[in-house]
């Protein structure tokens, strides 16, 4: 990357100004989105915004379970990462952008679960966090259980290998499969299944013994 580039700063994705029921950009390909985004075109922040926008907040969600305080905060975080991989053409589109976005988001909500294990206790968010998340439910008390068990094992997957736990995300909780996972992470198709399948055995491993961390990396 040249000196103009790094001092450049990188495009705000936020919502267009026109809204979606406004948006004259629609109906570009993702290909023309991405190449104005790349040669720094203000006028696509909002349109990258507005397309990606349900993926991101979607996969945030399904990997943290619940839209906390700083869930805008890790919404925007994700697009600025993907902006900068986008304008500094790092994304070769071996996938779709929305699987890429999807993917991106997915490093992000991972880090955060990271820090988050460093902050709290594996079950002191279950009940705090979530208070309205058993409305109208026929078994409160059993899903209450459930929650704290999901919860247990997000945080166990903070605690994995950040290759293994990224696999298990992609492929178990977001349903890409493991050709999509190979591009996603620059690796063979072959050590995408076998992180994957390492990632699901350390994972039933720590669940076994209550949650303490052993063995290789």
């Amino acid at each position: 990357m040249n000196a103009a580039r790094r001092q450049t700063p990188w495009l705000r994705a936020v919502p267009s100004a026109g809204g979606r029921s406004q948006r004259p950009l629609a109906g570009l390909a993702d290909a023309d989105v991405i190449e104005a985004v790349a040669a720094g075109d203000g006028r696509m922040a909002g349109e990258l915004y507005d397309r990606l926008v349900g993926t991101v907040d979607q996969t945030l969600f399904r990997i943290l379970g619940r839209r906390e305080s700083d869930h805008e905060d890790l919404v925007q975080s994700a697009f600025e990462q993907i902006v900068k991989t986008l304008a500094t053409r790092r994304f070769a589109g071996a996938c779709s952008l929305r699987t890429w976005a999807s993917s991106v988001a997915t490093h992000v909500g991972l880090n955060a679960l990271r820090s988050r294990r460093r902050e709290r206790g594996v079950f002191d968010r279950s009940e705090v966090d979530a208070p309205n998340s058993s409305a109208g439910s026929d078994n409160p008390e059993r899903d209450a259980v459930l929650r704290r068990e999901l919860d247990r094992v997000r945080q166990l997957l903070a605690g994995m290998s950040p290759a293994r736990a990224e696999a298990l995300l992609l492929h178990d909780v977001l349903g890409h499969d493991l050709a999509e996972i190979s591009a996603l992470t620059g690796v063979s198709i072959a050590a995408a299944q076998s992180r994957l399948v390492r990632g699901r055995h350390e994972l039933m491993e720590l669940l076994g013994r209550g949650g303490a961390k052993g063995g290789d990396p």
